[in-house]
């Protein structure tokens, strides 16, 4: 039995993804149905598993908007069955059967239909979504468009929240995928989604911290994508006034223990407008702080503000003083700061942030000195 166990749990690896992983498989998906729409019934839907938190259904908006697509987002414990399979009214030739109007009806149009919450809703309303979801019909009233891919998204027994089985006639017909957290993931969704670089700085320097349950109270605050997200708006709502409830705010979304460590880190961050200046002004002295953390916030600060002012003069003064702090760092952070530089702060446009560093007339001179580094850190996250 230990045996089997481990066995099943070995091949329980192989299926987990990262948050950037499932984006590509997305795509993936996608675009073999825009290319083919005829082949909408043999394509497997998508069950995307994984923790409370972790952006699931997020994920699969975003690439809805990206590729400029429908999306339709059912909260499957939230409905009836009778929200699924439609409404019977009486009439004189019998029954008829109302479908909602929510369900997409024009054959060319495109898009995700994602049923959320699955593992939520009891067994009446995952029988009530099968034929939806297995036959992308209702009977003889209603057929999803071709161009039209069906996920949904739910969390695990184990994760301690509200979670029913699946039936195997169900999960026998879905790809399954299991998200995971991923640091590295992370930090590329937010830098296209204007986190606030206290956030990214401390994942980057805490990644563990990024999705944390051992220890933490459920029923409260705990340290997740979604809560890291949400302090980031409170930190953009606040400002630098009223520390005292701005703690308080942290620890209700992350909880103490990650709240605690967050708001020294962010103390060390307050400083945004010392790292403009150097950036800025090049009469301004270099300093490169010697403990770790401060080299993380001064990263994520100076990789934060390089692309959000106005082009220019104003963009080449930050971009030189990108390079005068980079000749001062080691090889490590000089190497990491550069990655985030180059993906910018706009999804899909990474190429037109790297053109622009790579043309500098400093770029030789950071090769030179970081680039083994640049390559090695690029290896590992291929």
């Amino acid at each position: 039995m230990a045996k089997q166990n481990d066995e099943t749990f070995a091949l329980d690896l192989h299926n987990r993804v990262t948050g950037e992983e499932l984006e590509k498989l997305l795509k993936m998906q996608l675009n073999a149905l825009a290319a083919n729409p005829e082949m909408a019934s043999a394509l497997p839907p998508l069950m995307v598993w994984g923790a409370p938190g972790l952006g699931k259904s997020s994920i699969l908006r975003d690439v809805a908007r990206e590729l400029g697509i429908g999306f339709i987002d059912v909260r499957l414990a939230q409905r009836e069955p009778v929200d699924i399979r439609g409404l019977p009214v009486p009439g004189p030739d019998g029954v008829k059967w109302l479908v909602a109007s929510e369900w997409p009806r024009d054959p060319n149009s495109r898009g995700i239909i994602l049923f959320d919450e699955i593992t939520a809703a009891d067994r009446s309303l995952q029988v009530a979504a099968y034929e939806f979801i297995l036959d992308r019909r209702l009977g003889e009233l209603y057929k999803v468009p071709d161009g039209w891919y069906i996920c949904a998204a739910g969390n695990r027994t184990e994760d301690r929240a509200v979670a029913a089985t699946m039936s195997s006639a169900l999960a026998n017909r879905f790809l399954h995928v299991e998200m995971q957290e991923d640091a590295e993931s992370w930090i590329v969704w937010a830098r296209t989604h204007d986190i606030h670089p206290s956030v990214m700085g401390f994942i980057r320097y805490r990644p563990g911290s990024l999705f944390n349950q051992e220890g933490e109270n459920l029923e409260r605050g705990w340290p997740t994508p979604r809560s890291w997200e949400r302090v980031s708006r409170m930190l953009a709502q606040f400002g630098n006034g009223n520390e005292s409830l701005l703690r308080k705010v942290v620890y209700g979304l992350v909880g103490n223990r990650a709240g605690v460590e967050f708001m020294e880190f962010h103390k060390i961050n307050e400083t945004f407008d010392d790292v403009l200046e150097m950036m800025t002004n090049s009469e301004k002295p270099i300093k490169v702080p010697d403990a770790s953390d401060r080299k993380y916030a001064l990263c994520a600060a100076m990789t934060y503000l390089l692309w959000r002012g106005k082009d220019g003069e104003e963009e080449a003064r930050r971009i030189d003083g990108f390079y005068r702090i980079c000749m001062a760092l080691s090889s490590d952070f000089a190497s990491m700061a550069m990655m985030d530089a180059m993906a910018g702060n706009k999804r899909g446009a990474g190429s037109v942030f790297a053109e622009k560093l790579f043309r500098h007339p400093r770029y030789k001179e950071w090769a030179e000195k970081h680039g083994k580094a640049l390559r090695k850190r690029v290896s590992i996250n291929v």
